[in-house]
């Protein structure tokens, strides 16, 4: 199996509704991506997926995020911005732009010791 990551940085701020603790207060991170794609098979040079169109859409995506507050960005109209729901979003985001890319993992650090992590099926 082989795997490749790319990594992207935004910083934003949020607050989430339905939790009780300090979280529920307006806050910011400047949160830090890792993409992951894996498979078992390379094209005929020699490589996965090419870094620099994975890396375009990952800064594209996290563009459309950064320096927001997420709680009144379109694209958390439906769910609370918790660090788990980013790094779903970030998967659906890059499936849309990228449907044959072999995304396997998206992990979104609010710091250098909390991430989140969405592993689809």
């Amino acid at each position: 199996m082989f795997q490749v990551r790319v990594e992207g940085n935004f910083a934003a701020a949020h607050y989430l509704v339905h939790y009780h603790g300090k979280c529920e207060n307006l806050h910011g991170h400047n949160y830090r991506v890792r993409v992951y794609a894996e498979g078992p098979e390379l094209d005929e040079g020699g490589m996965l997926l090419d870094f620099g169109v994975l890396k375009k859409k990952l800064k594209e995506t996290l563009d459309r995020i950064d320096h927001s507050l997420l709680n009144e960005n379109e694209y958390f109209e439906e769910f609370e911005p918790s660090a788990e729901l980013i790094s779903f979003h970030i998967y659906k985001s890059l499936k849309r732009e990228l449907p044959d890319a072999p995304i396997s993992r998206v992990e979104v650090f609010e710091t250098e010791k909390n991430m989140a992590v969405y592993i689809p099926d």
